[in-house]
């Protein structure tokens, strides 16, 4: 009897061996590390975090995620990565170019979303839209054409007698020159002077504001990156406090105050990278998923700001706003 039990005890711990295994297989949660260029609380993070939850994903149930947070200090990515590359996550989310360079250098096995940046494939982060290759995919900021000719546009339409614009800029990043290229483009074909100014502190920005003053200039440009977006409201308080008129690219810098946006939205493109990170746990290859372009615009508009600088909007240029702030 002793040995019919020990052979009955021994049989049913091998036929529940690979069933044990399997139950442990199974409650793996996934885990997924997520580096902001600028901080945790801005709507890009917040914009992913609602596409996982339309994705069924519950953070702490079946997902875990590591946050981290750059301020807008690319120089900080190199160590960001590093730790969450330490934690052994399942994938990488994060946004613009300075980043997606960074986290290349790091790991070529471990899959990398992008879920805004500049030109992946000019900046050579990947081998092209259609076919990423390699441990890297997601979306990209810029549409076909960049938004430099529609921001000098768009300040003509308010400031008809417009002749010189600043336009202040990060200052380094693989999508900088490009920007700045087509917006002395449409500066020339509008006639209209550009002059470019390069900040790496917001210790700087007093200083380069009484400059752009100096120089006459009659409005303001503010490139996308995530040093600017980190410290908009600064920004924004000193082109109203200087009566500068200005247009950003990102809403988040109208809905603080200044005067007019227009580019692609940060948050429509983090929410679209859930989908990426959903196809790559469920087993899809980064390399196999084409990298996707904007396909939500914003421009918007501030008339209180517009009231304060002494502007009138033409109602024409309202008539295409996809949002008024009153």
């Amino acid at each position: 009897m002793d040995r019919r039990r020990f052979l009955l005890t021994s049989l049913a711990c091998v036929l529940a061996a690979p069933l044990a295994v399997e139950a442990q297989q199974a409650a793996k949660v996934p885990r997924i590390g997520v580096v902001a260029p600028a901080g945790l609380h801005d709507p890009d993070v917040a914009g992913f975090q609602q596409g996982l939850r339309e994705l069924g994903y519950v953070e702490g149930q079946n997902l875990f995620v590591e946050y981290r947070a750059a301020e807008g200090k690319p120089e900080r990515f190199p160590d960001l990565f590093d730790e969450i590359l330490h934690l052994k996550v399942d994938v990488i989310v994060t946004g613009s170019l300075s980043a997606a360079l960074a986290v290349k250098k790091l790991t070529s096995t471990t899959p990398v979303v992008l879920a805004a940046s500049g030109d992946p494939v000019g900046a050579g982060v990947v081998a092209s839209l259609a076919h990423p290759g390699a441990n890297i995919t997601g979306l990209s900021l810029a549409p076909e054409e960049t938004f430099g000719e529609k921001w000098v546009e768009l300040l003509k339409e308010i400031v008809p007698r417009l002749s010189r614009v600043t336009v202040l800029a990060a200052p380094t990043g693989p999508g900088v020159e490009i920007e700045l290229k087509a917006i002395r483009n449409a500066g020339r074909a509008l006639g209209v002077k550009i002059q470019s100014l390069r900040w790496r502190s917001p210790s700087q920005l007093e200083g380069l504001f009484a400059g752009i003053l100096a120089e006459h200039s009659d409005a303001l440009i503010v490139t996308d990156d995530p040093l600017g977006f980190t410290h908009r409201t600064k920004i924004v308080d000193l082109a109203n406090r200087h009566h500068l008129p200005a247009v950003y690219g990102l809403k988040a810098f109208v809905e603080d105050g200044g005067l007019m946006a227009y580019g692609a939205s940060l948050t429509d493109l983090w929410r679209r990278a859930a989908t990426y990170v959903d196809k790559i746990l469920k087993g899809a290859k980064p390399g196999d998923l084409p990298i996707q372009q904007p396909t939500k615009y914003d421009l918007v508009i501030n008339l209180k700001t517009a009231k304060a600088l002494g502007l009138t909007i033409p109602p024409s240029l309202l008539a295409r706003a996809d949002q008024v702030i009153e």
